[in-house]
């Protein structure tokens, strides 16, 4: 008789776990967390770890506006929003209204974030970005104009909110360096800046030249002397850009203050960038690409500066000139009345700039001088039977210049020249080329852009345009979904050429032009992901 058959034993079957659904899924997963639980899941086990980490590694700059009154509320209110989704800070950038202590808001952003993460605060004329709440863009100016209520109304009466940028740029080191001035004759110490720079470029990268610096400065700073020896001392490659006219308080652990006077306070504080050398393996590349959209016109003839006073005092020159080919001083009633002439009368007469061209000397340190050409946008004040006043100093006897005149036309055609130009830049950041290791030996290379920050001049807006948005669709156009925030501020820094301004020979190439006026300047973001390896 058969024996009855035994059942197999039965085989243990392995605990199910997480892990099983796969790296790609986990990946999605982890995207979609705060950023605060990212950084918790990846002490949970070396496979989330590795997983979050290679997330942690790709581009990111995340920014959120809140228009809330409550300080408290504001800042909150970003920082949840830009911390909503898993995020490296390397940096941090916030802009505050007018009706906010900067103080207080500077205390509550740095706090929340950890001591060696370079923090920039400032005051702007107005902010736009993503609503924290809404996810809506806002283009918020804030209305800081004592004189003329009735032409500032379309603004509204509300002067707070609070934009917060936070980035993670692969690829990339970031310090910060300030500008100190002793506080007895308020003497910049530019060159120790520029030394400082150097150094810290060279110690990062092995080049003495960033790949970008971000500079903000003082209100009662003038700027122009910074950015020309900038200008002279770093390579056309490197990207300088920034807010030239605000309040603002930094912290950073890597914060390098190259003056060793312990009476010598901030003028300027640079967010610098540079190539990191000591990258990880597997970690791409960060690229910047700058456009200007210019808002000013040249009208009149060319003048020659002939009699030349600078007022410390207020900050001012008074200047008599000559036309080219004239013989005679003008005083500056008689050359306001010929430019008003062809504006079409003093009834429309819009804000006025001098465009002065400046050949000067420029060296740093012990170095040998070198000649540079600059051109600088001076504010005409008024003109009287004796002078024409201009604000600012370091125009000289000799010196040339014409008038400038804001236009929303030429300011919206400048807009759609830059559209155009964003669309030609996102064809070259996805290209065809011949790839041999591939056997099809065509491959695309894409390099994604991921963030833009605008600067614009507080003149445009919605009462220059006659219209919201208009400085911001040209990126939002192009790059849908890709994040994007700005400020209004009063002197937009940009590396550019007289060929932005004035139609005519390639010598108007060699005339720098670091600082703008009626402008919106645009940083644009992009990243070349590490090569495959085969």
């Amino acid at each position: 008789m058969d024996k009855p058959r035994q059942k197999p034993p039965a085989t243990a079957l392995s605990p199910a776990t997480i892990d099983m659904i796969g790296e790609d899924l986990l990946f999605n997963i982890f995207s979609k967390l705060p950023a605060v639980e990212c950084a918790a899941a990846a002490c949970v086990s070396r496979s989330w770890n590795a997983t979050i980490t290679r997330l942690l590694s790709l581009p990111k700059l995340s920014s959120a506006v809140s228009l809330d009154p409550s300080l408290q509320v504001a800042v909150n209110d970003v920082i949840d929003k830009v911390l909503a989704c898993p995020i490296r800070p390397q940096f941090v950038i916030a802009s505050i209204g007018p009706a906010f202590d900067l103080d207080e808001a500077h205390r509550l952003i740095a706090g929340r974030f950890g001591s060696q993460i370079p923090v920039i605060t400032s005051t702007s004329q107005g902010i736009f970005g993503q609503n924290a709440t809404t996810n809506e863009f806002e283009e918020v100016q804030w209305d800081t104009f004592d004189d003329d209520e009735e032409a500032h109304a379309d603004l509204g009466n509300e002067i707070h909110g609070a934009l917060l940028t936070v980035g993670f740029l692969p690829g990339l080191a970031i310090d910060l360096i300030s500008l100190s001035k002793t506080r007895g004759n308020q003497v910049l110490m530019i060159d120790d800046l520029v030394l400082s720079v150097r150094e810290r470029s060279y110690s990062r990268s092995g080049s003495a030249s960033p790949v970008g610096i971000l500079l903000f400065s003082d209100e009662d700073t003038d700027i122009k002397l910074v950015l020309e020896k900038f200008d002279y001392a770093f390579s056309t490659e490197t990207v300088i850009v920034g807010d030239g006219g605000s309040q603002f308080l930094y912290r950073g652990e890597t914060a390098i203050n190259p003056s060793n006077n312990k009476a010598a306070s901030s003028a300027a504080v640079a967010l610098l960038f540079s190539r990191d050398r000591g990258k990880p393996p597997g970690v791409g590349e960060t690229q910047f690409h700058v456009m200007l959209s210019t808002g000013i016109s040249s009208i009149g003839p060319t003048y020659k500066a002939v009699s030349v006073r600078e007022r410390s005092s207020d900050y001012s020159t008074w200047l008599t000139a000559k036309r080219e080919a004239v013989h005679g001083s003008l005083d500056g009633q008689t050359i306001l009345d010929q430019i008003y002439d062809e504006l079409g009368g003093h009834n429309n007469c819009p804000v006025l700039y001098v465009g002065v061209m400046k050949r000067r000397k420029c060296s740093i340190g012990q170095e040998k001088p070198s000649w540079i050409s600059t051109h600088e946008f001076h504010e005409v004040l008024r003109g009287d039977e004796e002078y024409l006043y201009v604000h600012g100093v370091g125009i000289r006897s000799g010196d040339s210049f014409r008038f400038y005149h804001a236009s929303s036309d030429l300011a919206r055609a400048s807009c759609n020249t830059v559209a155009n130009n964003f669309r030609h830049l996102k064809q070259l950041l996805n290209y065809e080329c011949d790839d041999h290791t591939n056997s099809n030996s065509v491959a695309m290379h894409k390099k994604p852009v991921f963030g833009g920050i605008m600067f614009a001049c507080c003149g445009r807006g919605k009462l220059f345009f006659g219209e919201p948005n208009v400085d911001g669709l040209p990126f939002l156009e192009n790059f849908p979904g890709v994040n994007f925030s700005g400020t209004y501020c009063t002197g937009e820094i940009a590396r550019a050429d007289l060929s932005s301004y004035e139609q005519g020979s390639q010598e108007q190439s060699s005339i720098r032009c670091n600082l703008h006026v009626f402008s919106t300047v645009y940083l644009v973001m992009s990243y070349t992901p590490p090569s495959p390896q085969h």
